[in-house]
């Protein structure tokens, strides 16, 4: 699914976390029961969707620093 057609440009948001220097950054949408998800520099690009309720855990876990992500040598 592309981020058009999961919700119009108006809804996008990008965290205020997120500089303009063409970091890897992501924009959401709220779409009341799911949230899109979309790569801010494709914004016409693939989107996902996935339950509100698991974008909050996901939140919350990145938040607290126990997200394991796996990443080796970083």
């Amino acid at each position: 699914m592309t981020a058009p057609d999961v919700a119009p440009e108006s809804a996008w948001f990008k965290s205020s976390y997120s500089n303009d220097t063409g970091g890897a950054c992501v924009e959401v949408a709220d779409l009341t029961a799911q949230v899109g998800i979309r790569d801010s520099k494709d914004k016409s690009g693939p989107a996902l969707v996935v339950p509100a309720a698991a974008w909050s855990s996901f939140v919350g876990l990145v938040r607290s620093g126990d997200a394991d992500f796996g990443v080796v040598g970083a």
